[in-house]
């Protein structure tokens, strides 16, 4: 008998945005919170760079949103601006409460600066803020009785109204979800009045990318699937600086490492000349969209592997101190930072679109929320500004638990129907799946990266045709596993990113476009919304 779970609410997805809510929400419901492999593998863990916020004499709120406004290249909105910048200190606040070790001079909290930023705000602890927020955060959640973890337990799909038959005529509400507990092998029913997507980006659907393998785009695949608008899926953002390496694995060169005076450089048989501000006169403080742009030109244009970041002029104490753990990995590869360049590339890096939201996390479907990279807040518009992301996590979520305490009393949930597993058979399909998982993400390298045309756009597109009609029938017949739905998801977020790439007829922030190489005089949003609505 297929396992039925009820809750007050369940999160789906363990990273700074699900764990934030699920604390906060602990004092007042029963939560479960899923993820689909151990609760620290999420991006979160990953993020280097640090959290902005206005803390410092000098800066203010307005500076901060303008900031952000450039960044995103008009697409920004200025209310979901204004939210995150205002509540962004006191996010930091709680933060330092549940006792997070965030750097300290003098006593007092050490404030970097990145990329787009006009003044030092980014709050960090060393260069692994993210590690040292998820640990604190998942201890803190380990001992909360109220909250159930299910690790290596994986979204199938979201239950909406259209699973009961009963969705004639009155607004969507989703009762839950079907999640496939990867231990076991078998997918359980989760029943919730309250879900809430906080399942991250989807950085695996391209060859090369700073994320971790758990970043496949479920949540903003799923609720594409439930009936949720998708907003500005065009605009993936491609971090600069990836350690070029054969043996590092998507390991991120944080942004600070350019924010303490790092030079990018062309490697020593070109001179080792510093590109950057042949390019734009904010030099290597440019936002990080310029960046990755000026990297892939030079490259291109010099048929380099990769580009040098030079942080070598700085003390060795200066670099122990502040950049510990890229010292670390980098001297485990042979690559002395304090004495030469460190070799980088662009990869993708973050997910400005997703699911459609409001300031309180609600998507389009009654009782379903959505939280952290899996959304379109508004705040990122055609380009996020470095440290915004762990900040508008935390904002969100809390937004989303407001919503969550004052919604009307829940009713008794409805009898859900169990998933049915009896007409499917187990195939071995592994080969097949590891195959078109590797033919999509390099497609999608090299057809709809950094710079796109219509052309490659259009090539993209056939093949996600294809592997769309060929994984619909693997999904009809055999019986799910993760790598299946993983492959789904992807492709699925694939389609999403390159119809929306063919709707802007323009270049704007992390879309750049040969065949449309201008701003439009309006900047617009691109809204997708499903047939099946």
């Amino acid at each position: 008998m297929t396992d039925l779970h009820r809750f007050d609410v369940l999160i789906i997805g363990s990273g700074l945005a699900g764990l934030t809510a699920a604390l906060h929400l602990s004092q007042s419901h029963r939560v479960a919170v899923i993820t689909k492999r151990a609760l620290s593998d999420g991006s979160s863990n990953w993020a280097q760079g640090g959290i902005a916020a206005v803390l410092a004499d000098g800066d203010s709120m307005d500076s901060h949103v303008e900031d952000t406004l450039v960044a995103g290249a008009g697409l920004c909105d200025l209310e979901a601006t204004q939210f995150t910048v205002e509540n962004a200190p006191a996010a930091i606040a709680w933060l330092r409460e549940l006792g997070v070790p965030f750097s300290l001079e003098d006593g007092e909290l050490h404030l970097t600066r990145e990329g787009g930023h006009s003044h030092r705000r980014i709050v960090h602890a060393a260069d692994a803020t993210g590690a040292a927020v998820q640990a604190t955060l998942m201890e803190r959640v380990r001992a909360t009785p109220e909250i159930q973890l299910f690790e290596h337990h994986m979204l199938v799909d979201l239950i909406t109204d259209r699973q009961l038959h009963d969705d004639g005529g009155k607004a969507p509400r989703c009762h839950g979800a079907y999640v496939l507990d990867t231990v076991r092998d078998e997918v359980v029913t989760f029943s919730a009045t309250h879900t809430v997507l906080a399942t991250g980006g989807a950085g695996k659907v391209y060859l090369y990318t700073t994320n971790p393998d758990t970043a496949t785009g479920d949540g903003i695949a799923a609720a594409w699937r439930a009936g949720c608008e998708v907003g500005n899926m065009e605009f993936i953002q491609f971090h600069p600086t990836c350690l070029y390496h054969p043996h590092a694995k998507s390991f991120l060169i944080t942004e600070a490492v350019r924010g303490e005076g790092g030079h990018l450089k062309l490697p020593p048989h070109l001179g080792s000349h510093r590109f950057m501000p042949d390019h734009d006169p904010r030099a290597e403080l440019a936002p990080r969209d310029v960046v990755a742009r000026a990297i892939d030109f030079e490259m291109k244009k010099h048929g380099l592997d990769c580009v040098h970041l030079d942080i070598s002029h700085q003390s060795p104490e200066f670099l122990q101190h502040h950049f510990p753990n890229i010292l670390a990995r980098c001297a485990e590869l042979g690559i002395d930072i304090t004495k030469e360049p460190i070799p980088v590339v662009p990869a993708a890096h973050y997910t400005c679109g997703g699911v459609v939201t409001d300031l309180a996390g609600h998507t389009g479907i009654a009782g379903l929320y959505a939280v952290g990279e899996t959304t379109c807040t508004g705040l990122h518009g055609a380009n996020r500004l470095a440290s915004n992301s762990l900040v508008e996590c935390m904002v969100f979520a809390q937004g989303a638990v407001n919503a969550i305490r004052t919604a009307p009393a829940a009713t008794t949930p409805p009898a859900l129907p169990l998933w049915d597993d009896s007409r499917v058979t187990d195939a071995d399909e592994h080969v097949v799946i590891s195959h078109n998982w590797d033919e999509l993400r390099r497609f999608m390298w090299d057809y709809v990266g950094i710079v796109r045309t219509n052309k490659r756009l259009e090539r993209a597109a056939h093949r996600i045709e294809l592997l769309q009609s060929e994984i619909q029938e693997f999904y009809a017949q055999f019986h799910v596993t993760r790598d299946l739905l993983e492959l789904r998801n992807l492709v699925q977020v694939a389609d999403l990113i390159v119809r929306s790439a063919k709707l802007r007829h323009e270049s704007r922030g992390l879309h750049f476009s040969r065949d449309y190489p201008n701003l439009l005089p309006e900047a617009k949003p691109t809204i997708l919304v499903p047939q099946a609505r």
